[in-house]
């Protein structure tokens, strides 16, 4: 909490004082019966009392005009956004990433800004933030990290604003000078192999039936996020049956699902994924596994139709059984399968920065700030001039014997008329 530390009083309603977290004079001063605050931005007494005469005179101004605004200290506005925020989160609405910015402000913003007026942040007090902030973490924070940070400072203006305590030119430029983003963890295609081979013997070992069917469920889950690129967290766990659509052409079979709930749905709507042809043996077996499926029902559970939270912790195990936790660029996880997808689509050469920005449902400065590593092999040909075929890293299904082929052709007629007469396939 801010400590006043030395006061001048001007006239009966208008003073200036210093305060611990600031070298700064401040200027506080009463108009028709409300008391306001602003830095004068002067070290000096004498200039700092003439600039609280002329801070006066010029709110006395826009009083009249109506464009003054009655300030509140910056813990109490972040406490309002932190409540709102929360309720959001309580109620099923809001951000995923509220969490993110809760924790921020109130583990940073709110301890250094503490009971200074929100009208008062400016571009210098936002400078020494930032030392003080890098200090205490003991490093430079990541972009991606001061992004979040500097978002979260946001809802803290915002609401200031909506609740008529500043006006939208009172809030400072937030800049982000963090260090670029690290290439994250991911697989190979020979590394996510062996993943998926150990997590089938660990299933065929398992001791409880439950175990057996968590693991089964896992194997399922890993094939979606490489195949399709999508979140492991809200955007898988909230898919159903009827989020899955395909479309045939003879024995040639294509799945889309719609991604309804996640980390950008409520802000950029739905989105539609397009399945890569290596998910047709999973999504087989899973519909013969749940032959009663119904739109509404969940497509990742367990055979008696519950639900895990195991997921991540078992394929962490199977990870340590692999010797694949860690890798040169950090530990591995679940979600290491969504950057094996980008990585990969990057390195088909088939697929541009934007068309995957979109099918991930991320933007394309996401994808040059942590896969640039990767981003200057995409034009490996044209930058060398030594054209090399293109290596295929999964197996064209469909080359398969005519049998096969009348087979898959009537699976897809079953499954596009279970759609239209149910609703999922």
């Amino acid at each position: 909490m801010t400590t006043q530390t030395a006061r001048h009083d001007i006239e009966d309603n208008l003073y200036i004082y210093t305060q611990d977290n600031s070298k700064y004079w401040y200027a506080r001063f009463q108009l028709f019966g409300k008391w306001y605050c602003k830095s004068t931005k002067e070290k000096e007494r004498d200039k700092a009392i003439a600039k609280a005469h002329y801070i006066i005179l010029e709110s006395r101004i826009k009083a009249e005009q109506g464009t003054l605004s009655k300030s509140r200290r910056f813990r109490d506005v972040a406490e309002l956004a932190i409540s709102k925020m929360e309720n959001e989160l309580e109620h099923g609405g809001g951000k995923v990433i509220y969490k993110d910015y809760i924790n921020a402000l109130n583990k940073y913003h709110v301890p250094f800004f503490d009971r200074t007026f929100i009208t008062s942040i400016d571009q210098q007090k936002i400078r020494e933030f930032d030392r003080w902030r890098t200090e205490k973490v003991g490093r430079s924070l990541a972009k991606s990290t001061i992004l979040n940070h500097n978002a979260a400072m946001q809802m803290v203006f915002k609401e200031a604003i909506e609740q008529k305590w500043m006006i939208p030119v009172q809030v400072p430029v937030l800049s982000n000078t963090g260090a670029s983003g690290e290439r994250r963890a991911s697989f190979t295609p020979d590394e996510y192999d062996r993943i998926y081979d150990t997590v089938v013997s660990m299933q065929k070992n398992s001791r409880k039936e439950k175990t057996n069917h968590i693991r089964e469920s896992l194997l399922d889950y890993m094939e979606f996020v490489i195949n399709t690129g999508m979140r492991p967290g809200s955007e898988l766990d909230n898919l159903t049956w009827g989020d899955i659509r395909v479309e045939a052409h003879e024995h040639k079979i294509r799945f889309f699902v719609t991604v309804r709930k996640g980390k950008t749905t409520k802000h950029t709507g739905t989105r539609e994924v397009v399945c890569k042809q290596n998910i047709f043996d999973t999504i087989r077996l899973m519909t013969m596994r749940f032959k009663d499926r119904k739109a509404t029902d969940k497509l990742f559970r367990l055979r008696d139709g519950s639900t895990t939270k195991e997921l991540g912790r078992t394929f962490d195990s199977a990870l340590e059984e692999a010797g694949l936790k860690e890798s040169a660029h950090g530990p591995r996880t679940l979600y290491s399968l969504r950057h094996s997808y980008i990585t990969w689509e990057l390195l088909s050469q088939n697929v541009t920065i934007d068309v995957i920005a979109k099918q991930c449902g991320t933007s394309i400065q996401m994808i040059e700030q942590h896969y640039n590593h990767v981003i200057p092999r995409m034009f490996s040909n044209q930058l060398s001039g030594v054209e090399f075929p293109e290596i295929k890293q999964i197996q064209d299904r469909f080359n398969v014997p005519e049998k096969t082929k009348t087979s898959f052709t009537n699976l897809a007629k079953e499954w596009e008329a279970n759609f239209r007469r149910r609703g999922c396939i």
